[in-house]
């Protein structure tokens, strides 16, 4: 096989000391189709001594031991190749709770089964022989993808690693493949186990099957049914079976966020504000003649998601922007021009084409036939109001802090910003007065009228 990620010599070097095998996701990848493409790559060799195989390796690039005990080599090629992990065979044991204490052994004498034994499920426990391209498959990995099957390699992966679990998930999802009875059944008996994974260890799961399954639900289905789910998003199940009569909805709420979930294009602001937007309802609902009501979950959902996810530890940004799709989510597309720049305003340029999608996704998970046709009629409305280049924030001002301070002799302060948001509004409803004498003879009237209060 002609492998891209070594250079061709350095293959000849090593295969003529030891033997040299990719592992790993790229395995699995190829074997799935011809047509997917892993980034990363990791390699495995036997027969060299870890030593012996670092000089080897400096002679072509770059090497960084990540730690002795691990013999796990990074390998930067020389000429600024791809990063690559080179390991030597190991075995590890826990010797704690759950996945936080191991005892690893590295050995290059190790046959390669032996290093496959220690992973997380036969379809990873695979490996790939350089350079005849030969499979070796201990574990039943390939008749297992052939079922589309995720099995665990050994009785007790899920005990010494629970974040095993989310990673089953996230597969099921990402592949479409179901969790074999006796790997869910073990899934079931450690979920307790989660409690013990860290916030950014399970957020790293998630993001993985949002951004690359087509259908994330099959995910979250197996994390409910497994209890996992409830521990790490119990904001989410509470939406379990809580009906949304009227017409409107075919599902309960948590199906339908399921089904918006999967109708969102992959990307992660717009699918954490499907898996959060309706998360409120449960707290609202108040049934009616006729139907029910949820006024004000989309603010509920909101700040319900900002707890959620800084429990996950997720960045500011990314819990700034989710909030802002979420509380923002139930906006009239019929608004005007100047509905439409406040709206802009509100959200930021940034997020708009995301909110819209965050609509698509809302009204196509309704099920009741909707098509997001007037969603399209309204980004129509948002784009032309961008192309003219209207008003949108205080930095689309014809005037500065600056100059208001130097026209009017004022200090650095609350009033300045006040003047500022007084112009912006002005100019979101009259976006022609955007011009500096304008601003500026509207400015000396809010002095005006504030000094006489």
């Amino acid at each position: 096989m002609n492998n891209q990620k070594l250079q061709s010599d350095l293959i000849t070097a090593l295969v003529s000391r030891g033997k040299l095998y990719e592992v790993g996701g790229s395995v699995r990848d190829s074997l799935i189709s011809s047509e997917t493409e892993n980034k990363d790559s990791d390699y495995l060799i036997t027969g060299i001594p870890i030593e012996a195989l670092m000089g080897i390796l400096r002679r072509y690039g770059k090497v960084d031991l990540v730690g002795k005990s691990f013999g796990v080599i990074k390998f930067t090629p020389r000429g600024g190749g791809e990063v690559v992990d080179i390991a030597i065979p190991r075995t590890e044991r826990s010797t704690g709770a759950a996945h936080r204490d191991f005892e690893v052994t590295y050995d290059h004498t190790l046959p390669v089964d032996v290093d496959l034994k220690r992973r997380d499920f036969t379809i990873n426990a695979i490996a790939r022989a350089i350079p005849s391209g030969e499979i070796i498959d201990p574990y039943g990995g390939q008749a297992d993808l052939k079922n589309k099957i995720i099995r665990i390699v050994f009785p007790e992966a899920i005990i010494e690693d629970p974040l095993r679990i989310l990673r089953g998930a996230q597969f099921a999802a990402r592949f479409e493949f179901a969790i074999e009875p006796e790997t869910l059944a073990a899934m079931k008996a450690g979920a307790h186990l989660i409690d013990t994974i860290s916030p950014e260890r399970i957020a790293d799961e998630l993001n993985k099957m949002l951004e690359k399954a087509n259908r994330p639900s099959i995910g979250f289905r197996y994390l409910l049914e497994i209890g996992v789910l409830k521990r790490i998003l119990p904001e989410l199940t509470q939406a379990v079976g809580v009906e949304q009569p009227g017409g409107y909805h075919r599902w309960d709420v948590f199906d339908h966020t399921m089904v918006s979930v999967d109708a969102a294009r992959k990307d992660l602001r717009v699918r954490l504000a499907m898996v959060f937007h309706d998360v409120g309802k449960p707290a609202t609902r108040e049934l009616v003649e006729g139907g029910a009501t949820f006024y004000g979950h989309d603010k509920l959902s909101a700040q319900m998601a900002v707890r959620a996810l800084k429990r996950l530890r997720y960045s500011n940004e990314i819990i700034d922007d989710v909030s802002i799709l979420i509380s923002k989510h139930m906006f009239s597309d019929r608004a005007g021009d100047k509905g439409v720049r406040r709206l802009i305003k509100a959200v930021g340029q940034d997020l708009i084409f995301d909110l819209l999608d965050v609509r698509r996704a809302d009204i196509t998970a309704q099920g009741m036939g909707q098509e997001p046709s007037e969603v399209d009629e309204f980004q129509a409305k948002v784009q032309a109001e961008i192309d003219k280049k209207s008003p949108f924030g205080l930095k689309d001002l014809a005037i500065s802090g600056n100059d208001i301070m130097t026209k009017f002799n004022l200090q650095p302060g609350p009033l300045v910003g006040d003047i500022l948001d007084d112009l912006l509004e002005m100019v979101l409803d009259n976006p022609s007065a955007n011009n500096y004498d304008t601003l500026l003879a509207r400015a000396t009237q809010f002095l005006a009228e504030r000094n006489r209060q």
